[in-house]
């Protein structure tokens, strides 16, 4: 029997109080294990359906299934399996240094201290940020902020990692370090899924590219068939236009 969809999203909409409407009944489904990206301009409703499909916020009709089960019916254990870095990594950060910042996932799972300790440890290294492990959280980077947010995901055992707008206000070493930990991530067989509208500095990892306008998915599959299909108003850019494939489009 075939294993259901990761994520799978059917008529999902959303009307905010104002009238503003944000998502325009999306479906859709998230294979595990793989890297999409989502692209879209700013305003285009990224965001906005990722919250809605990790629990953050309501949609106003449709339904999101997790592994085939409703999500109200799955809440918890979406929230130990999903982990969200947000475009202000400074509001993830609470924990005083990288270790106590990344201790705070297992210590809300009441996980025992031996295996607590075991998975900061490794999801420390894991975000290459060991030699900084007792250093202020706040006084970090800003890519090894979003490093040390992964840690803190990684560290509750999360296998899906969502980044929005990962490379917002980061110089070229941040992104480097963000791309680097994306590249670690898939090769270890995580789910990525990476909300951005700068694809040049990413498509090379991504297996599958989905664009969405004005609340609506406009395209969806391969990258390379993906762009061979935008339009001047998606309001994305073709990085064809600086590299040559879309294997050439990373900052990496």
């Amino acid at each position: 029997m075939d294993k259901p969809a990761l994520f799978s999203i059917r008529r999902l909409s959303k009307t905010f109080s104002s009238g503003h409407k944000a998502l325009f009944e999306i479906d859709f489904e998230i294979e595990a294990g793989r890297c999409l990206v989502l692209a879209g301009a700013n305003g285009s409703g990224k965001t906005v359906l990722m919250k809605i499909i990790t629990g953050l916020m309501d949609a106003s009709s449709g339904e999101v299934f997790f592994e085939g089960k409703p999500l109200a019916l799955v809440i918890n254990s979406l929230r130990r399996a999903v982990g969200l870095v947000f475009q202000d990594a400074d509001a993830q950060i609470i924990g005083e240094t990288v270790v106590e910042d990344t201790a705070l996932g297992p210590k809300n799972l009441k996980l025992p201290k031996t295996i607590a300790d075991e998975r900061v440890s490794a999801a420390i290294k894991a975000a290459g940020l060991e030699e900084k492990a007792y250093f202020p959280a706040r006084s970090l980077s800003g890519g090894e902020k979003r490093r040390l947010a992964v840690a803190g995901i990684l560290a509750m055992g999360c296998q899906t990692i969502i980044m929005d707008e990962p490379f917002a206000n980061l110089d070229w070493p941040g992104v480097r370090s963000v791309l680097q930990i994306i590249a670690e991530l898939k090769r270890d067989g995580k789910t990525v899924i990476i909300l951005t509208h700068e694809l040049e500095k990413t498509l090379a990892l991504a297996d599958r590219l989905v664009i969405i306008r004005g609340g609506q998915i406009v395209c969806d599959g391969e990258p390379e068939a993906v762009l061979n299909q935008l339009k001047p108003e998606y309001g994305v850019r073709d990085p064809r236009c600086s590299y040559h494939t879309v294997k050439d489009c990373s900052w990496l």
